[in-house]
């Protein structure tokens, strides 16, 4: 099954320039404001679905929202999950707010950033979320601290990471409505959409704003066979077939979605948005451009090229927008605060300096010229290197984008004649690779002077037992790890510190564990050591042990934390993989 496809992208020239918010109001008729349902999917590419030329899915329920909505043909995010997560929810570039990577400890959003829930909630909306944050998962980091009034979720990256009990595996998994744990019937992707249906039918005077992001299509590749069955008869191998199932599966739940707004008289006046957190993850191959369909693209998940982070982008509001309307003005995930700000008359509790421009002019069509823009899109490290080490090998893959150009760290693409990024013209054009690279250098020095050089974890606010664990720590030795699979392995021996905030003085209890709770283990350790700022403390321990406690006094303010446990068979060291600190005293005067 060979398929290529040209997409010739048409795009604005421009620049992102910071401004403080400053209401616009669009034009509007008289009447209630609308409500919000923002649909994220992860891992969805532009190419997989049938609407976008995708010859083996369908997607009649996409194809149908995408008809009825103005279709943002150009529209760019982040190349991974939590980058776009959280440029999404504050209209700022991703390494400004602290949330830059997947995992160590550079996927928290920082506390001190405002959030489009909070927004929506300071503007009189009721808030729901149902499905993946990814943007942290203890206070003051969870999406009931940052918005979100009501809550059902799975913590983490993914139901199965660690973080979650033990066990989930997408279907009949224990999840967290509003903080608790409890156990849901049926796969992941229902219960997202059973939640919403249900927050969203509610009577209530209020008008309402749902963050639907789905865990699906994400890795692992789980679905119920009916789905994937259809894909796997047309020779596609597993992981793509179960891939190409979760879609259809998804595509099933906007249909039960569409038809509850309809049957509950809310399709009118609600902005329904649609779209994904980056390019595809199964879609296509990287290297192959004849292995499956990429909408004629270079990339992935994970690219700079347009294949991983140019994807499909609807929105849907009866009352406003005119139907089946295509945009090709480039336009990026950090537009949608400001945009919603504007049509829905928001205020925001704090000033907001936004690295996205509104777009209700052009949803609205009451622009024709969208200003011209260079809009930055990186990849970047755990650690953010400076600028002047931003060079060669060392330099985090990043695109600079115009109307005509795609600068891809040192490459060139003009993007009308070479959609498909074929041809490096560097050497053609220097001049245009000097002004682009400015253009990023500026970007860049601009970002790394707001930035914190650590978003941490702030323990002793109250008594309640703040938990962190190896997905969270940066790494000094080896990596991280995030599949509870991962726990028991023998032979891997890494570790790596967490950066705390200790918010009160006092007597603290802090627990050091290899296994989690609800699979709580002997650990086979026969030391166990902890450094925390200046403090170092070891004891022994029996190979039995599970769990190495310590009680200190502590005073206010950041540490860094550290651990060790010896392996009682080879002496060689690991990390403690989860660590539980609570709060059991004030000091006194």
């Amino acid at each position: 099954m060979h398929l290529r496809s040209w997409i010739v992208l048409a795009v604005c020239l421009g620049r992102c320039i910071l401004t403080a918010w400053q209401p616009a109001v669009a034009e509007q008729t008289d009447g209630p404001r609308p409500n919000v349902i923002l649909v994220v999917t992860d891992d969805q590419g532009y190419g997989d679905m049938s609407c976008h030329g995708n010859p083996w899915i369908k997607t009649p329920h996409l194809n149908q929202l995408a008809s009825e909505s103005v279709r943002l043909d150009n529209f760019h995010v982040d190349p991974v999950c939590t980058p776009t997560r959280a440029a999404l929810m504050t209209g700022r570039y991703c390494t400004r707010v602290g949330a830059w990577a997947v995992t160590e400890g550079r996927q928290l959003l920082d506390p001190d950033e405002t959030t489009m829930a909070e927004v929506f909630q300071h503007s009189g909306y009721r808030t729901g979320m149902f499905g993946k944050w990814h943007l942290g998962d203890p206070p003051p980091f969870a999406p009931r601290t940052r918005g979100f009034q009501t809550v059902t979720r799975h913590m983490a990256g993914g139901v199965d990471e660690i973080g979650n009990p033990t066990g989930n595996d997408y279907f009949d998994d224990t999840y967290f409505r509003d903080g608790v744990a409890e156990k849901f019937d049926g796969y992941c992707t229902d219960i997202w959409f059973d939640e919403t249906i249900r927050f969203v039918t509610q009577e209530s005077d209020q008008p309402f704003f749902v963050y639907l992001p789905t865990n699906a299509m994400h890795s692992p590749y789980r679905v119920a066979d009916e789905y994937s069955d259809p894909f796997t008869k047309l020779g596609f191998k597993e992981q793509r077939a179960k891939f190409y199932g979760m879609i259809a599966n998804f595509d099933e739940n906007l249909g039960r979605l569409l038809s509850a707004m309809d049957d509950n008289e809310l399709r009118e006046n609600t902005l329904l948005i649609f779209m994904s957190d980056n390019g595809t993850a199964q879609g296509a191959s990287e290297n192959d451009r004849e292995d499956g369909f990429n909408a004629g693209m270079r990339g992935k998940k994970g690219s700079v090229y347009d294949g991983g982070h140019r994807v499909a982008c609807f929105a849907r509001w009866p009352n406003r927008f005119e139907p089946n309307r295509r945009l090709d003005d480039l336009t990026v995930h950090r537009d949608w605060l400001p945009t919603l700000m504007e049509l829905c008359k928001l205020d925001s509790p704090r000033p907001i300096e936004f690295d996205g421009r509104s777009m209700a002019s052009l949803l609205l069509g009451q622009n024709n010229e969208w200003p011209d823009r260079e809009l930055v899109i990186e990849r970047q490290r755990d650690d953010v290197i400076s600028a002047t080490e931003a060079t060669g090998r060392r330099q985090p893959a990043f695109v600079v984008m115009n109307q005509r150009w795609r600068l891809v760290r040192d490459e060139l693409y003009d993007i009308q004649k070479d959609p498909g990024q074929f041809d490096d013209i560097a050497d053609q054009h220097p001049k245009v690779v000097e002004r682009l690279r400015a253009a990023y250098n500026r970007t860049f020095a601009d970002i790394q002077s707001t930035r914190k050089d650590y978003v941490r974890f702030p323990v002793g606010r109250n008594t309640e037992t703040k938990t962190i664990t190896v997905r969270d720590w940066h790494p000094t030795v080896g990596n991280v790890i995030w599949k509870p699979s991962q726990l028991s392995e023998d032979d891997l021996f890494i570790n790596g510190f967490w950066e705390i905030d200790v918010e009160r003085a006092g007597r603290y209890r802090i627990e050091l564990q290899r296994y989690p709770d609800d699979a709580l283990e002997s650990m086979g350790v026969d030391r166990a050591r902890l450094k925390l700022g200046t403090l170092e403390h070891t004891q022994s321990l029996t190979t039995q042990t599970s769990v190495a406690s310590y009680e200190l006094d502590l005073p206010a303010g950041p540490q860094r934390l550290q651990t060790w446990l010896r392996d009682a068979k080879t002496q060689r060291e690991r990390g403690a993989y989860h660590v539980k600190i609570t709060r059991l005293q004030e000091s006194t005067p």
